[in-house]
């Protein structure tokens, strides 16, 4: 199944660009599933219908739903909703218990689950996913990592720790105050589908991000970041969609300067993503409703099918050269400055700015020291001995 990620800075247009994504794959022929993974849903109001969390029917050979965290851990998850509601009504009023579940990074968990789950059916050529903004998108890509630290290193240990106490909290009537093995089995299986989804993101011939960016100084210079940040976490990014581009008649007149400087940003779009880049014009009206953004799609892709994987790269590559095992990581826009890499056994830690990544290695290179670490024309390159 092919998966398309539409991300972008809050208030680019990416909801809208991701349902005309999915408009025009399905206009052509692809069974396509259109999933919101952004808390704050608006596909339903993109397309001037109610979109919630069951799968509706919006077009011929098209479907979509609204991720929700607690109808999700109900359906899924029932073991470890039910524990932690448990846990919740003994210090909170049962009004607001279910909200209080809805904890940081429990949106981004279950917008992965959902991605698994759409493949797992065998019904569909394409998802696309109208990821939540940036900063929530990247804290979805970290968590697969997170989670497999946490497991690695504490999980067992509290698993075997809850046992060893279970038969004294029985007797003082407090067992429901520990997980019992099915909430510990249901992690496990939690953690299963996470992984698989991780596997699923990973995979360059079938996966891709498209950055959706609008010609201003901020909003390009966050994508930048994110473009980086994408690659780090094995991502590749296939296009840029660059929304509300002013028209030609708009160079001339009141809005000449405001022109002027879009020129300015365009460049350095141009500079920044060695991608393809696929101009949407700014519109004389808002458009909302199937009917104008099916008229969207046609015109941003203008006789591509969107389910087309337009560039094919590996953001993470380990490769021999010279007799030397060197694994190399595109990060695009990345100064030297900004890099910090950490050895850990059979892991490397990689942090640009505020984002780190631990990158697993093969038993052929784990445990040998890095011997040099440079950075070239926006790759990082890790050499080891």
């Amino acid at each position: 199944m092919r998966v398309i990620l539409i991300t972008g800075k809050g208030g680019v247009g990416k909801t809208s660009l991701a349902a005309a994504t999915a408009l025009e794959a399905a206009r052509r022929g692809h069974r396509t599933f259109l999933l919101s993974a952004d808390p704050a849903h608006n596909l339903g109001d993109a397309l001037d219908r109610r979109v919630g969390a069951g799968t509706v029917s919006l077009a011929p050979g098209l479907w979509a739903r609204e991720v929700a965290v607690l109808d999700e851990l109900d359906r899924s998850w029932s073991e470890i909703h039910t524990f932690l509601r448990g846990l919740l009504r003994e210090s909170a009023n049962p009004l607001i218990a279910d909200e209080l579940l809805t904890f940081p990074g429990l949106e981004e968990l279950v917008a992965l689950r959902a991605i698994r789950e759409v493949e797992a059916t065998g019904e569909f050529d394409c998802c696309v996913v109208d990821c939540a903004p940036t900063g929530a998108t990247l804290r979805m890509l970290r968590f697969p990592d997170a989670l497999r630290l946490f497991m690695d290193h504490f999980f067992e240990m509290k698993r075997k720790g809850v046992r060893a106490i279970r038969p004294l909290l029985e007797r003082l009537h407090a067992d429901g105050m520990v997980p019992d093995e099915s909430v510990f089995d249901a992690v496990e299986r939690l953690v299963a589908d996470v992984d698989a989804v991780r596997r699923i993101l990973i995979d360059g011939t079938r996966t891709s991000a498209r950055l959706v960016v609008n010609p201003a100084r901020l909003v390009v210079a966050e994508t930048r970041r994110t473009f980086a940040y994408l690659s780090l976490y094995g991502i590749a990014t296939d296009a840029v969609l660059v929304n509300r581009v002013l028209p030609e008649a708009a160079s001339h007149g009141f809005f000449a300067r405001w022109a002027e400087r879009e020129r300015e940003e365009l460049e350095a779009i141009e500079a920044s993503f060695p991608l393809p880049r696929l101009a949407v014009p700014l519109h004389e009206h808002e458009l909302r409703g199937q009917a104008d953004l099916a008229s969207l799609g046609e015109r941003v892709y203008a006789g591509r099918d969107p389910a087309e994987l337009f560039t094919r790269s590996r953001p993470i590559r380990l490769e021999k050269q010279a007799g030397r095992t060197r694994l190399e990581i595109d990060l695009p826009g990345a100064s030297k400055e900004e890099l910090e890499l950490v050895e850990l056994g059979h892991e490397i830690v990689v942090r640009v700015r505020d984002m780190s990544r631990i990158v697993a290695l093969p038993e052929s290179v784990a445990g040998r020291r890095v011997e040099r670490a440079r950075l070239e024309a926006g790759v990082l390159v890790i050499e080891f001995a």
